[in-house]
């Protein structure tokens, strides 16, 4: 309980810091001119908290033009640092649209250009998945978590379809990424952060030419083979 607490407390702290930094440089600058910069801060949450992470697979990631759909397991409120600090590159997310109005953490992220979708909303979430496509179509890099919602027992959860269909209408490879470690650090309604040793294991990208003669549930199928192969059993 002790080291819970000192993670909560100085987390916390780091992400206001964060998110401070994230915004005042939004202002003044391009997202791109201080992407290195946040990227570091955010690595850094984990070194604040003694949460040792290791990273596999990104060294096959070529450089590229055109945007990357990246494809990951939903475990814990860690992810998103744990995508935004360690995968290369730009990369913006299709996040819950509650965590838009969180103060502070919410300004940042629509600072960012993170996406908001609506989980109860159909007709809301196919608009914000339309503009993914677009932001996709126009070299931009998302991540989805296709899963929609967190793991509450540390076993990889049914995944959506409509991610699929964008990646498909987009026209772009799909990278499967697999996170392990994360369900013993923290879990779903629990206030306990446990030490764990994390990895994130990046998978062979799945080219943009399977991904458009795929159909929706054929691609949705590939994908999920790929991440459980990548996401090691809790």
């Amino acid at each position: 309980m002790i080291a819970s607490a000192y993670r909560w407390i100085m987390g916390l702290l780091w992400v206001v810091l964060i998110c401070v930094t994230a915004i005042v440089c939004s202002v003044f600058a391009k997202s791109g001119a201080y992407e290195r910069f946040f990227k570091a801060m955010v690595r850094g949450l984990f070194r604040v908290l003694v949460i040792p992470v290791r990273v596999r697979g990104t060294a096959g990631l070529t450089p590229q033009s055109a945007g990357r759909l990246y494809l990951c397991n939903h475990v814990s409120l860690f992810d998103v640092p744990l995508l935004c600090g360690y995968l290369p590159g730009m990369i913006r997310g299709v996040e819950w649209g509650r965590h838009f109005r969180w103060p502070l953490y919410g300004l940042m992220i629509r600072r960012l250009g993170n996406i908001p979708i609506d989980r109860d909303d159909s007709m809301a979430s196919m608009r914000s998945l339309q503009k993914a496509r677009r932001r996709l179509q126009a070299g931009h890099s998302l991540v989805i978590m296709p899963e929609a919602h967190r793991t509450v027992d540390g076993r990889l959860r049914p995944f959506k379809r409509l991610p699929f269909h964008i990646a498909r209408e987009a026209g772009v490879e799909v990278v499967p990424v697999g996170i392990s470690g994360l369900y013993g650090l923290h879990r779903k309604g629990s206030w306990v952060i446990r030490s764990s040793r994390l990895l994130l294991r990046v998978g062979e990208p799945i080219p943009a030419g399977i991904v458009k003669a795929s159909t929706a549930a054929e691609l949705r199928d590939l994908a999920r083979q790929r991440i459980l192969e990548l996401v090691e059993r809790p």
